[in-house]
């Protein structure tokens, strides 16, 4: 049976449909959909080039490795796993109070919807991230309103993941 989540940008109104690589990555996949729904706030990232991403709870059981890549291709959707002290550096930007800034660290669901990504940071080095989903539906549409982000923004946008089902 194949289990389908949807990503959704909330202010933006674009949603597509991803497929759960049970087979890659079994682990990651049942910590998430166990989880789901999650939302939160939407962020462009810094260093990454084409990723989406939002810090919800710490998700509990989804394994440190598991699939990872530090290339993702577009289409991709990962998670990361942080330590409270690896992203609540104030200089990051998040607001205080913030998912950045849990005592018992963040889980970071993302979306990677163009070409040419590194995982790498400046203060970190890699940043390698579990591949748990593919976008076979709406991915051109939810890159569109990626690149708006980008380009216009991500103030107020939020990022929300859900169940879609099975087939």
């Amino acid at each position: 049976m194949t289990r389908y989540i949807t990503i959704t940008l909330v202010k933006r109104d674009v949603t597509c449909r991803a497929r759960l690589l049970d087979k890659e990555a079994p682990g990651t996949c049942e910590a998430v959909w166990n989880a789901l729904p999650q939302a939160g706030a939407a962020y462009h990232a810094k260093y990454a080039r084409n990723e989406v991403y939002t810090l919800v709870p710490r998700i509990s059981g989804a394994p440190r490795r598991e699939n990872p890549t530090v290339t993702p291709i577009p289409g991709d959707v990962c998670l990361f796993d942080f330590e409270p002290w690896e992203i609540g550096n104030p200089a990051y930007g998040y607001e205080p109070g913030s998912e950045a800034h849990a005592a018992l660290g963040a889980t970071d669901l993302a979306i990677f919807y163009g070409r040419n990504n590194l995982l790498i940071n400046g203060d970190m080095g890699w940043v390698p991230g579990n591949v748990f989903a593919a976008i076979e539906d709406g991915l051109d549409d939810i890159a569109a309103a990626c690149n708006d982000l980008w380009i216009n923004g991500f103030a107020g946008e939020e990022m929300a993941f859900a169940r879609a089902g099975t087939q």
